[in-house]
């Protein structure tokens, strides 16, 4: 096979389609404003496969109202108040002070009342402009594809408006509650995925959250009832237009690759083995093989703390247990270069994984 472009490659990644190699991609979350990865993203821009990512700007038809104060030479709580039919809903975050990922507090949804003045929000409109879409398509080229957002998926927004001890306790004593709030986030990503579609937006799309209901805090149940029934009607939608959906999804997912399946996953990031996680990558690609491309799954802890050689050795096992059939492989990190200040530290083995799999043929 002849050298793909890079929106080639990608292409047939999520079409599960025969490739040149695989294709190598790291998500682009790094530090703002942090000279010290200049040279990592030169690299990434010059030598990956890419994915430019876009969502529609539509309004969410909820009202809310952010507070801040001090806590510390480190951290500054942020609150923040949302108006319903139903009674005001209010919850807090801490925000670091210095580039740090911020750390939630308290949530929106406490007990059943609060359930209840959720429920009570007005569907939102479906409108915004899509016209951006096509225009960032026609200047990413060759260079990669474009990422639709579908957005936080049913399960994970509900578990973030309760958080995970909240959402556990309702699983249990009110589960039809959890199930109308499901629902409703559900016919809400329904009605914005059919008003892009409609407009030719696509065909590749992104979805997250599922992770908030998978192991080791929820088993296989729960992740069938609470997302598979709900994502699968997103997907099926995305399907039926000749769309693709990747999925990014933490956690130990051995006992889940079924359902990833079932689900509609056509690519899933990132599929972690122990000893973080429980999932081998070749026990995946047996269940994955021909329906699911593996997006993974270098741990982001190794690209800043191991020996070249170690990201060299797992870069080959990766693709020895994942590319034996010359597809179904984009081999990536498990998460952003994040560290502020460190994008030196990491550049040799992000170099090194780049460059073990474009020598991969």
């Amino acid at each position: 096979m002849k050298g793909l472009t890079s929106r080639e490659r990608l292409e047939r990644c999520y079409y599960h389609q025969e490739l040149d190699r695989p294709g190598v991609y790291v998500r682009r979350g790094w530090p703002k404003d942090d000279a010290t990865y200049d040279r990592l993203i030169k690299l990434i821009d010059g030598k990956t496969d890419l994915k430019f990512h876009w969502s529609l700007n539509a309004p969410s038809g909820v009202r809310t109202e952010t507070r801040t104060e001090p806590v510390s030479e480190d951290w500054q709580r942020q609150t923040t108040v949302m108006h319903t039919p139903g009674g005001d809903l209010e919850s807090t975050r801490l925000i670091s002070l210095k580039g740090q990922p911020g750390l939630g507090e308290s949530y929106f949804i406490k007990d059943e009342g609060d359930v209840e003045k959720w429920l009570s929000l007005p569907m939102p409109s479906v409108e915004g402009d899509c016209s951006s879409f096509f225009r960032a398509r026609e200047a990413a080229g060759d260079r990669g594809i474009m990422d639709v957002a579908i957005g936080a998926n049913p399960g994970g927004t509900v578990v973030r408006l309760c958080g995970s001890e909240t959402f556990a306790i309702l699983s249990v004593t009110r589960r039809d509650l959890v199930h109308e709030m499901l629902e409703r986030r559900t016919q809400i990503l329904e009605a914005r995925l059919k008003y892009m579609l409609s407009r030719g937006v696509g065909p590749f799309f992104g979805m997250s959250g599922e992770e908030y209901i998978a192991p080791p805090l929820h088993g296989p149940r729960d992740f069938d009832e609470f997302n598979v029934a709900y994502d699968r009607r997103l997907t099926d939608l995305v399907h039926e237009a000749g769309g693709r959906v990747h999925v990014h999804c933490h956690g130990s997912l051995r006992r889940l690759l079924e359902l990833f399946v079932k689900l509609g996953v056509d690519v899933l990031h990132p599929v972690e083995p122990p000893p973080l996680c429980d999932c081998p990558v070749a026990d995946a690609k047996k269940v994955f093989a021909g329906k699911v491309t593996i997006e993974g799954n270098i741990q982001i802890a190794d690209m800043y703390e191991a020996p070249v050689e170690e990201i060299e050795r797992q870069t080959r096992a990766l693709i020895k247990d994942a590319f034996y059939d010359r597809r179904g492989l984009i081999v990536c990190p498990t998460a952003s270069p994040y560290i502020r200040g460190a994008g030196e530290q990491c550049y040799a083995n992000f170099e090194c994984m780049v460059e073990t799999v474009l020598a991969a043929t």
